[in-house]
């Protein structure tokens, strides 16, 4: 499990790049590079990692769920998560 002050810095980073989004794009749209080196640097979305909604887990991320492959499969496992039944033949 991850540190929370890591979690927090993911979760910061996120409100960051929501924020600038469309700032972000009308000067990217209009070519003004200088002021794109004005916005902070967490404002760029290159900056974000998928990391488990639940955990903060940064590897084994399965984007559909937003959740890592550990949990996913307690979770599924639990029946926590509709439709997802375990393979059989």
């Amino acid at each position: 499990m991850a540190r929370e002050a890591i979690k927090a810095r993911e979760r910061k980073r996120e409100k960051l790049v929501a924020k600038y989004a469309a700032k972000r794009a009308e000067l990217k749209a209009a070519g003004d590079y200088e002021g794109l080196d004005k916005l902070p640097r967490n404002s760029s979305k290159v900056r974000l990692h998928n990391r488990c909604k639940l955990t903060g887990r940064p590897k084994g991320y399965m984007r559909k769920f937003g959740i890592s492959r550990v949990t996913f499969r307690e979770m599924a496992s639990d029946g926590k998560i509709p439709g997802v039944t375990k393979a059989s033949w």
